[in-house]
């Protein structure tokens, strides 16, 4: 009876403890609210932000750090630590002795487990908190292997200020991870916390010494260090000062710690080297510059896609140059860097050849008369010689015979979005010569395209992010014209053409000018990296003596100079189609660009294009099985377009199905076959019940 009787009440009290348990689970927010981490692609921090409670709390576990720190600490603080359920019953009968003969503490009981549970839960040191905190180590205990649990201490352990943590004390203090500490830095690290506000090396050295000094001592009489260690460890200097907690990539670490809140580590595809190189040239080149001047450069491995460099601006603190904007991101206007790609649309659609001649003089298209950067024009020249050359009107020529439409809706395909203002009609003549909104990381992802033979593909900042499909921008013979024409061109200066042939490399390099000289840029790729290059004012003002070929482009060849060469120096073979032909040995309809449009020398006949549904400035419900949109006159094949983004249609048809995304206002266009475009915009609106 009496065992049953037993056995009722040990059932009873398991029962109880379990309800318990359940009831009042270990408080783990402390532990789970810590410092996110901004890494390189070896594991090295970028950046690191404080917890929501402005604390400096990197997550670590035991396998982070220098095993010397963790024989350290047990030996110092809990020698049974292993082996006890919690409480170490041994030391608990140690203290109470001791208590007890001298008539006051003497030593404590604490073991790393109760230290946790003070660390996730404060509380006032009284005989009460003292039995909770028993309950709740044993309850840690119960839930967690002693893994976990050293974790958590080796994560919340205070060493003075906002510094919690021995990963975020080793950074701080140190200027190093855990995992490479010496006898002194692990047994200061130990002693931190016994009073991390009285025992800080950066404020009371005197104290702090004293307090290593004693933890080597232990560590003598433990047989935990050899005794011609301890002299020199005790002589070892001590941190004079904090560290800065480390800030490299800013803008980039800021925009992946705002897109993936609550990771406590982001692993970036960042080259930790060659991003603090190229920030330290980047601030060098900012210092030169005119008030309110910045500068940002990207660097992108080709083959992989992956951003190994990132420098938003020349200084994130500088408030006279706005360092804060991120202009790897901002939208600006292009100047001339997207010729590369209308050249290379018209290799693929207007049977074009680098040799194909067109004209360089004063040319109205409608309403629209471009000049040539110097104002000078060259007559009849080759699209090698106008593209090395950067020239205007034959950009614009080419345009206007692809049709705006069709070049924004190819590299809209691609991935791109190109920002129109809201002013103007959508796409037109001048996009050539940069009437657009693009940002660098968007120019740099069109260029890695021409580097992968016409082939591109978003770009990736995060070591584990997803892998997307590449687009077919460009045909690989036209992306290989373009390569060789961009080749050639001659350099800004002609140092920079003896540096570029250091190893073999050749470099294809386009530069650009905005309106105003607001924006100078330029971007260059040789076979493993493509490098993009802004520089001007975040405030959009108006700039002097500035140009892409005079600021950007010194700035990108000296990032090329910190960049490994390509791993062969052998030039890739041309593709198989190919013409490796002069001007005059070209067909005949090659050797020459005619224009598109009566302004341009050829006339265009047939009935306009328009859109017969729906109406521009229609109201339309929405409708569960979408919509045929529908057109009448021009000349087929014909491409719809809804808000830049074309929709699949056949070529035979003047129709295409379109069921749309939501609701609001939309923009349709259809271009044809000679690049006329019409347009409509419409609201849709929800059905009505």
């Amino acid at each position: 009876m009496r065992l049953i009787w037993g056995g009722g009440v040990a059932a009873g009290l398991a029962l109880g403890a379990l309800a318990l348990d359940a009831a009042f689970p270990p408080p783990l927010e402390r532990y789970h609210d810590r410092s996110p981490v901004v890494v390189d692609r070896e594991g090295r921090p970028l950046r690191m932000f404080t917890s929501r409670d402005g604390m400096w709390r990197l997550a670590t576990v035991p396998e982070d750090v220098d095993a010397r720190y963790l024989a350290f600490l047990k030996a110092y603080e809990d020698r049974r630590f292993e082996f006890h359920p919690g409480v170490d019953p041994l030391a608990v009968a140690r203290a109470a002795w001791q208590w007890l003969r001298s008539g006051r503490p003497v030593s404590g009981a604490s073991t790393l487990t109760m230290q946790t549970v003070r660390l996730l839960e404060p509380r006032p040191r009284t005989l009460v908190s003292k039995l909770v905190e028993t309950a709740r180590a044993l309850q840690l205990e119960w839930r967690f292997d002693k893994r976990e649990i050293l974790g958590m201490y080796l994560t919340l352990a205070p060493f003075g200020g906002n510094i919690e943590g021995v990963a975020a004390a080793s950074r701080l203090y140190f200027g190093k991870p855990p995992a490479i500490l010496t006898a002194a830095e692990a047994a200061l690290l130990v002693a931190l916390p016994q009073s991390p506000s009285r025992l800080r090396p950066d404020r009371f050295p005197e104290r702090a010494g004293l307090a290593r000094a004693k933890v080597l001592e232990r560590m003598a009489r433990l047989g935990a260090i050899d005794a011609d260690e301890i002299d020199f460890a005790a002589a070892a200097p001590l941190p004079p000062a904090r560290r800065e907690a480390p800030m490299a990539a800013p803008h980039l670490a800021r925009l992946l710690h705002e897109r993936n809140a609550g990771s406590d580590m982001l692993a970036t595809t960042l080259d930790g080297d060659l991003q603090r190189v190229v920030e330290d040239l980047v601030a060098r080149q900012g210092a030169q510059m005119q008030a309110g001047e910045n500068v940002a450069v990207l660097v992108v491995e080709n083959d992989v896609r992956a951003v190994r460099a990132y420098v938003g601006s020349a200084g994130l603190l500088d408030e006279a140059r706005q360092g804060h904007v991120d202009m790897v991101r901002a939208p600006r206007s292009p100047g001339s860097t997207l010729k590369p790609f209308i050249y290379g649309l018209g290799f693929d659609l207007l049977n074009l050849h680098p040799e194909t001649l067109v004209d360089d003089r004063p040319t109205r298209f409608g309403d629209f008369q471009p000049a040539n950067f110097d104002n000078r024009y060259r007559g009849r020249i080759t699209i090698r010689e106008a593209l090395q050359l950067s020239l205007n009107v034959p950009a614009v020529a080419v345009t206007d015979a692809l049709g705006p439409a069709r070049l924004t809706g190819a590299i809209a395909e691609a991935g791109i979005r190109m920002r129109f203002d809201d002013r103007t009609d959508g796409p037109g003549l001048p996009i050539a010569l940069g009437g657009v909104g693009v940002t660098l990381w968007d120019l740099v992802t069109l260029y890695a395209g021409l580097a992968n033979r016409g082939e591109v593909a978003p770009l990736t900042a995060l070591r584990d992010g997803p892998t997307a499909a590449t687009v077919r921008l460009l045909g690989e013979r036209s992306a290989w014209y373009v390569t060789e024409i961009l080749k050639e061109a001659p350099p800004p200066v002609p140092r920079l053409r003896a540096r570029t042939v250091r190893d073999g490399r050749r470099i294809a390099v386009k530069t650009g000018t905005s309106y105003g000289f607001r924006d100078v840029w330029a971007v260059g790729y040789d076979a493993r990296f493509t490098v993009g290059v802004w520089s001007g004012r975040p405030d959009g003002g108006f700039g002097t003596d500035r140009s892409g070929r005079g600021t950007a482009a010194p700035i990108l060849f000296d990032v090329f100079d910190l960049l490994p060469p390509p791993a062969s120096r052998n030039v890739a073979p041309p593709p198989a189609d190919v013409i490796a032909l002069s001007t005059a040995e070209l067909p005949a309809p090659m050797r020459l660009l005619s224009g598109t449009s009566a302004a341009a020398g050829r006339d265009i006949t047939g009935e306009p294009l328009r859109i017969l549904f729906p109406l521009d400035g229609a109201t339309i419900e929405a409708a569960a099985g979408g919509y045929e949109l529908k057109a009448e006159g021009g000349r087929r094949p014909l491409r719809w377009l809804v808000e830049g983004r074309p929709l699949e249609s056949s070529p035979l048809r003047r129709s295409a199905a379109w069921q749309p995304t939501g609701e609001g206002a939309f923009r349709i266009t259809v271009v044809d076959a000679d690049g006329r475009a019409a347009r409509s915009d419409v609201w849709v609106r929800p059905r009505s019940r």
